[in-house]
């Protein structure tokens, strides 16, 4: 039995960590290889219980009192990310662009615009799916779309959502660990600089793409086709209120309204926004929920998927956080990369909570402190790593379909359109081709030594 005294991840073994490698390497392949299989929720059931309850049984059986804490503690970070995601998730799905903008290489820039910024207020998977809609129908004449989805599942479902903890789920773990709701904020130069670039490639190769396809139709009349456009409209407007109230409950509760600034207990901001995401969901017509084809279906996947990565992640983040001078990172570069690999290949968010328990550990901060990362922000060079940690988990999640969770739904709404997608592996080396040269200038601008911050 542990000792009181003694942290946890001191005293658990390498392959504690096995459940949650096990569940991270099934979801990955069965998603490549058994994707019909996969679909099913109850299928995703089976593997996800199997994991999680190999994990939690170790912890309670091996550790008593001291596991079933740090498990509790996960299952209760697990609650509130689903519970924000559910509000949003609902709140988006209620509101409803009718009509497009036209289809020509600067309105489509103009709107990816607008969607890394918009991915900020409503989350990437918010802004992913009331955008993708109507940028489809502005580029319904263009011949080749790949390309245009491609670009958006970069931008709108990945790097736009660096600013706020609402834009991102890494960085809402982040704020629930203590990280002020203002604080990311502060990346505004790397957020600026990474979606401006990719704005400015994008440009050049959609400019490109309409010029080949008028010289293969030999026409030069395809961008005065694309600029007839439907007058836009947004209906469901009245969640644009739900959608204020969402963000006053996470401010309040990150200034601790009511409570005399200090954290609220757990439930209240649950149930808050849980009254929110009923609230719009009754109060919305049914025909927008129709016309958008909302179920709650996407949402139940997450749920149980993340249900059983927050159970297994227990023991991996107390093995980090107790280990982390063996990992050998210190500079802010190296956490850019590390953080941002595994994001690309694994999920973001429980990536971004490994490398923040390792940057804790080397600052000699423990996770059993429910708002450690408030007290890694107050260590010499502490706020330098956590920015590169938060950047590489936001922005890395867009090197492959299981990097981020909207970039599966939006190739999905694509396809289901009749857009031929790349492949996981086609799609990976397009995203890497474009971005790694991008993440590169990245670490010497922001993160490399000596880097101006």
């Amino acid at each position: 039995m542990v000792l009181a005294a003694q942290p946890l991840g001191d005293h658990l073994p390498l392959w504690s960590a096995a459940p949650f490698v096990g569940l991270l390497v099934a979801v990955s392949v069965l998603e490549l290889t058994a994707q019909r299989w996969w679909s099913g929720l109850a299928n995703k059931a089976i593997v996800v219980g199997i994991a999680a309850a190999l994990a939690g049984a170790y912890l309670v059986a091996g550790f008593g009192s001291a596991g079933g804490s740090a498990l509790l503690h996960s299952l209760t970070d697990y609650t509130s990310f689903l519970v924000l995601l559910t509000a949003l998730f609902v709140v988006a799905g209620g509101i409803e662009v009718k009509g497009s903008l036209s289809g020509t290489p600067l309105a489509n820039t103009a709107m990816l615009g607008i969607g890394a910024v918009l991915a900020n207020l409503i989350g990437t998977t918010g802004a992913a799916m009331v955008l993708i809609r109507p940028y489809l129908r502005a580029n319904a004449r263009r011949t080749h779309k790949a390309h245009l989805v491609v670009f958006f599942i970069l931008i709108v479902a990945n790097a736009g959502g660096l600013l706020t903890p609402l834009g991102d789920p890494p960085l809402y773990l982040g704020f629930l660990k203590g990280v002020p709701f203002g604080w990311t904020l502060n990346l505004w130069l790397p957020w600026l600089f990474v979606n401006g670039v990719v704005l400015f490639v994008f440009n050049l190769v959609d400019q490109f793409v309409v010029n080949r396809e008028e010289g293969l139709k030999r026409t030069e009349g395809l961008l005065d086709e694309l600029l007839v456009h439907e007058r836009l409209r947004v209906l469901g407007l009245r969640n644009l209120v739900f959608l204020v109230g969402a963000v006053a409950v996470i401010l309040a509760r990150g200034s601790g309204v009511g409570t005399a600034g200090q954290p609220w207990s757990f439930g209240i901001q649950e149930v808050l926004l849980g009254a929110i995401a009923a609230g719009s969901y009754v109060l919305t017509p049914r025909g927008i929920h129709e016309r958008n084809h909302f179920s709650f279906r996407p949402m139940a996947a997450v749920a149980v998927v993340f249900f059983g990565i927050f159970v297994t992640m227990t023991s991996p983040l107390l093995l980090l956080n107790a280990r982390s001078d063996e990992l050998g990172l210190s500079a802010p570069w190296q956490y850019f990369w590390a953080s941002g690999s595994l994001s690309a290949m694994l999920d973001n968010a429980p990536t971004y909570l490994s490398f923040t328990a390792v940057a804790a550990g080397e600052a000699g901060l423990s996770t059993h402190d429910p708002l450690y990362l408030a007290a890694l922000l107050g260590v010499d060079g502490g706020a330098v790593l956590l920015a590169a940690i938060s950047c590489g988990a936001v922005f890395m999640g867009c090197l492959t379909y299981i990097g981020n969770g909207p970039n599966l739904m939006v190739k999905e709404m694509a396809e289901h359109r009749g857009i031929r997608m790349p492949n996981f592996f086609a799609y990976a080396a397009v995203a890497a081709l474009v971005m790694v040269p991008i993440f590169v200038a990245t670490t010497f601008i922001f993160f490399a030594p000596g880097a101006g911050r």
